[in-house]
């Protein structure tokens, strides 16, 4: 299942995928409308005096007018993606390209658009006049020496104020779509949400790292790991009665003769080993699918442009604060131990590279902390984000990286503001020190 909702994933994410399906059902429809016409489906229309039956001249004229400014309409569409896209990445950093590639209200309005235009087109070729029915056997093709698919042109009508809805949904989407607190929210949701699929058991439970040593499996290519199939790796282990101790993790940067795992208890042959390296995606970038860590970063970049001293937007970087002290405070409920296959933890035949809270910890607050320090309004942002964190869990060891971060945050500010900010700075610490004891 996971495996389909990956390729689900990465096949939704082209921008061509909608515009092309799109396309196609608006081909099918076209030919099941003009199979309707043809077969005399459109006599009803003539009860109704509002809809005035077109002449040839008048339907391809109305189905060009359609077909010509609806491609138009994409065009611009698409430029005006393509602009946003730059401004988003320029000033929000490039690994928020994809995000916004993948948009799934401008990729349907585009899809929308051609659509519209291919399904005119196909309409507008059956249009036939009536001297253009030359013999018997056009006019039977024709099933009338003059054809007007009257039924195909109401739904072309139709499409076309779609298209006009669509186009003003996008008018407004666009500039949406780029603003900050959108773009935030956006990361900070799918963030939760990942981090919800992937430790779904709510506790304190952590995995150790597995130190036993064998012979290794190595990489034979170079990129970044943006999917592992652990199931096809476990069947393979099971099969060759081995255990296999993973040394990578999905987000990982991998070349050739990298080790990729251990296998305990055999040698690997050429059957686990080929398994373990086809089950693992490997691309020239790192996605969302499997690894928090990705949004983290970009919630963390986001944030460390918004402090530099070009941009200078603290608030920006509060708003990232609030989102990453969220998603810590849902890492630190969860039980982060990894469950690949339905093994007992004594017996099983693959043991992922371990997640922990400190690893977490350290790529949010952590990165963050020396820019952070720097501005009054992030460090007591941050302070209060940590605090709030603390008071969700019960787990010591988990707070005490809390605290640890925020004694770190008081020492950084202390080297890097005085007076009446740092004294501040100072007191939120010592309401944050006194909460978590």
């Amino acid at each position: 299942m996971s495996e389909l909702r990956w390729f689900w994933s990465r096949l939704t994410g082209n921008y061509w995928f909608f515009p092309t399906l799109f396309a196609l059902a608006a081909t099918a429809l076209a030919f099941a409308m003009l199979a309707l016409d043809r077969a005399g489906s459109a006599a009803w229309l003539n009860q109704y005096e509002l809809i005035v039956p077109a002449r040839p001249d008048g339907a391809t004229t109305m189905l060009s007018t359609i077909a010509s400014s609806m491609i138009g309409v994409a065009a611009t569409v698409f430029s005006i993606t393509i602009a946003a896209v730059a401004y988003a990445s320029g000033s929000y950093g490039p690994r928020l390209l994809t995000n916004f590639m993948q948009d799934r209200g401008n990729q349907l309005s585009l899809a929308t658009f051609i659509a519209t235009f291919v399904y005119a087109l196909v309409v507008l070729r059956a249009v036939r006049a009536e001297d253009e029915a030359t013999n018997a056997q056009d006019a039977a093709a024709t099933a009338l020496p003059g054809f007007v698919p009257q039924l195909s042109l109401l739904v072309a009508f139709g499409l076309m104020a779609l298209s006009v809805g669509v186009l003003v949904y996008f008018l407004n989407h666009i500039p949406d779509s780029i603003r900050i607190n959108t773009v935030l929210r956006g990361i900070g949701r799918s963030l939760l949400d990942e981090i919800d699929e992937m430790y779904p058991d709510h506790g304190s439970g952590e995995d150790q790292r597995d130190t036993r040593a064998g012979p290794p499996i190595r990489a034979d290519r170079a990129g970044y790991i943006q999917f592992i199939d652990y199931d096809d790796i476990t069947s393979a282990a099971r099969a060759s009665g081995c255990c296999v101790t993973m040394q990578v993790r999905t987000g990982d940067f991998i070349h050739a003769g990298l080790v990729l795992a251990h296998v305990v208890g055999g040698a690997p042959d050429h059957d686990v080993v080929r398994a373990l390296r086809r089950a693992m995606t490997v691309g020239s970038a790192r996605t969302p699918a499997q690894d928090p860590q990705f949004l983290i970063d970009e919630l963390v970049e986001i944030a460390l442009r918004a402090l530099s001293p070009g941009i200078n937007d603290p608030f920006t970087a509060i708003t990232a604060l609030h989102w990453i002290g969220a998603a810590t405070a849902e890492l630190a409920r969860r039980n982060l131990a990894k469950h690949v296959a339905d093994e007992p933890a004594e017996s099983r035949s693959v043991i992922p590279l371990a997640d922990n809270f400190a690893h977490y910890v350290a790529r949010g607050f952590g990165v963050m902390r020396s820019a952070v320090a720097t501005n009054r309004p992030a460090a007591l942002v941050m302070l209060d984000s940590l605090r709030n964190a603390a008071g969700a869990i019960n787990h010591e060891g988990r707070i005490h990286l809390l605290r640890e971060q925020g004694d770190l945050l008081l020492e950084q500010a202390r080297l890097s503001l005085k007076g009446p900010d740092l004294r501040e700075v100072e007191e939120r610490h010592g309401l944050f020190a006194r909460d978590l004891g």
